[in-house]
């Protein structure tokens, strides 16, 4: 009598402990973990590079709405996957979320150069509109085709450093080596006899540093970020003026996006919205932040007037805007959506 009392207490010991197995694997079935890759430094989610800090801020946020249904392990620096594969992973699913910049893209994706199409955008209000517009659906249709899902828009005003001299008028490029970042920012380059080498900006550094580059084109951010003060003696701001708008989203794997229930999927875009404005204020802090920096190392910051402004988007349309329009299908069709955008 004993003996069946301790064998029914122990097949209901092993029962329970079997159910709350099958509990805690329902538990854990319903948590993820997202990877997310970029190439920025890493820093804090109250100091470093914005982008990394907004990385980190979305990151907080939907794991605290969603009750730690949904954790991230962020990895700057490219320390995961390196820069020109971040968006290649994206699609395979490797990899969850990037912020990239997506005209690195413009050679697989053609459309896409229009993300970084010299004097187009000319404000950052004026290229968060495009979300709503219809050359905004139709880039989030055209990478949601490519498995990739936009989550938070993101637009970098840019400038310019140089070793050499300052790099104001299209002139000024003559018969130098110049960065720009897409096919159709090196289009217009060449239009004003420049020597174009294409490097990810997170290689400028090194490439100014053994000559390679006599100038780059970058972010704001990415000129703070990266320290080009300490190999460019010369920058030309993009307070005033700047030829350099560059589209570079928070993006998702649409695979991982569709494994999200409705509920966190809905959470997950409201949170990637939230940040919108603060990329454009922390944005244009660095827009201004550039001047200060170079001024403080010894060296020497511009703005770019109207006039200046003026001449670099008329060899961008004879030149980039000619091009994308003639040889990317619907180019010119995407090039009226965008122009349409005021």
């Amino acid at each position: 009598m004993k003996n069946a009392l301790h064998k029914t207490i122990l097949s209901g010991a092993i029962a329970g402990l079997l159910s709350l197995g099958m509990s805690l694997s329902a538990v854990a079935a319903d948590s993820m973990t997202l990877k997310v890759s970029h190439q920025f430094p890493g820093g804090t989610i109250d100091e470093g590079d914005f982008r990394d800090r907004l990385v980190r801020k979305f990151a907080q946020e939907v794991e605290q709405r969603s009750n730690g249904e949904l954790k991230f392990e962020i990895f700057p620096g490219s320390s995961l996957v390196k820069t020109p594969a971040q968006f290649g992973a994206l699609q395979k699913g490797s990899i969850d979320m990037t912020l990239y910049p997506l005209a690195y893209e413009g050679g697989k994706i053609p459309e896409v150069n229009i993300t970084l199409m010299p004097g187009l955008v000319t404000s950052y209000e004026q290229g968060h509109r495009w979300k709503q517009a219809p050359i905004g659906q139709e880039l989030e249709r055209i990478l949601e085709d490519k498995g990739v899902k936009v989550i938070t828009w993101i637009w970098q005003a840019g400038g310019v450093a140089a070793k050499p001299k300052a790099v104001l008028l299209p002139e000024d490029i003559k018969g130098t080596k110049i960065r720009g970042g897409s096919k159709h920012m090196d289009m217009m380059f060449k239009a004003g006899d420049a020597s174009v080498t294409n490097v990810p900006s997170n290689e400028v550094y090194s490439a100014m540093q053994t000559g390679v580059l006599d100038s780059t084109v970058t972010s704001s951010t990415s000129i703070l970020s990266f320290r080009l003060e300490e190999v460019a003696d010369h920058v030309t701001t993009a307070e005033q003026n700047t030829f350099w708008f560059m589209f570079e989203p928070l993006l998702m794997a649409k695979s991982t996006f569709e494994r999200l229930s409705p509920e966190q999927q809905k959470m997950v875009m409201e949170v990637g919205a939230s940040l919108e404005q603060f990329s454009i204020d922390e944005s244009k802090k660095d827009d201004f932040r550039v001047a200060e920096v170079f001024e403080k190392a010894g060296k020497k910051a511009y703005r770019m007037d109207d006039a200046a402004f003026a001449q670099w988007r008329e060899l961008a349309k004879g030149s980039s805007w000619k091009d994308f329009a003639e040889e990317v299908r619907n180019g010119q069709e995407l090039l009226d959506m965008a122009t349409a955008v005021k």
